[in-house]
């Protein structure tokens, strides 16, 4: 199904159209859904606290609606994804046939990672996208000051992010070249090289993950003082009831988990962009 394609989302996207469009369709059913229960909970407690019952049976409904389309679309995308990954893999191997077993090898689990990209980080994008959209929607109606502070906040993760780009392209073709390098070097089985190489992989892991805590402090000390902007100013500056003042600090805080998908989201495709570059290098063993 992908002979004569290049490798990329692009690709696997336009190839499994119908069957990727029906799995997204049914995550934006669900993020929709999830979204709502912040809201429903605050018109439960209000109603609760008013002797009534009704908004609580809503919420209950809701909640179970929520289940069951969970529950099925996790069962549908397992097929999905599987299917994919097969696919993919033979395309691989078919165009890369000449590479040696080292590359290929690696090159055949980065390979996943494409459809990794598609299972997980990027329904997680679009959930969190939607959760964004409704939260700073709902922030709006309490009142226009709390959507303010949360676009600033989302300027500011994005601007952030911007200064960390390169240097995850740049760690993660380093990864990606000796990963490349490790069957062949295994193979030699010599102690000397073998801890080199283990010693390069740490290195280079490391690395990355000091660049990811620093870009993770910043964007957290935004979103903190987000939630902390917040609830000053529902408690504060408007006339709300218990149930409002809830539904604003879990929106504020809702918006926060989905702004989190965002430089998991950016730097998922750092990486997978280099692994594009390298995947579609045919038999040509590619440099970092």
């Amino acid at each position: 199904m992908l002979t004569g394609h290049e490798l990329t989302i692009a690709t696997l996207l336009r190839v499994f159209r119908w069957r990727v469009s029906l799995t997204w369709a049914v995550i934006l059913c669900e993020t929709g859904l999830l979204a709502l229960i912040p809201l429903f909970i605050g018109f439960a407690i209000d109603g609760l606290l008013a002797g009534g019952m009704q908004e609580l049976w809503q919420l209950a409904g809701l909640m179970a609606a929520l289940i069951v389309i969970a529950v099925a679309r996790r069962i549908y995308d397992t097929r999905v994804y599987g299917t994919i990954r097969v696919e993919l893999g033979k395309a691989q191997a078919a165009r890369s046939a000449k590479l040696p077993v080292s590359a290929l090898s690696a090159r055949l689990g980065m390979g996943r990672e494409l459809v990794d990209f598609l299972e997980e980080i990027l329904p997680q994008a679009m959930a969190a996208g939607v959760q964004l959209l409704i939260s700073v929607v709902i922030l709006y109606a309490f009142s226009p000051v709390l959507a303010l502070a949360g676009g600033v906040a989302a300027v500011a993760m994005a601007a952030i992010y911007a200064l960390f780009h390169r240097r995850f392209y740049r760690l993660n073709g380093a990864l990606n070249q000796q990963t490349e390098r490790q069957v062949s070097i295994l193979a030699r089985r010599e102690a000397k090289p073998t801890l080199a190489h283990l010693l390069r992989l740490r290195g280079l892991e490391v690395r990355l993950s000091d660049t990811e805590a620093v870009l993770y402090g910043a964007i957290f000390v935004v979103l903190l003082g987000l939630i902390l902007f917040n609830l000053w100013f529902a408690t504060t500056e408007l006339v709300s009831t218990v149930g409002t003042i809830f539904s604003i600090i879990s929106y504020s805080w809702e918006f926060v988990e989905s702004a989190l998908a965002l430089p998991l989201t950016l730097q998922t495709w750092s990486r997978l962009s280099e692994i594009t570059r390298r995947l579609n290098s045919r038999n040509r063993p590619l440099e970092a």
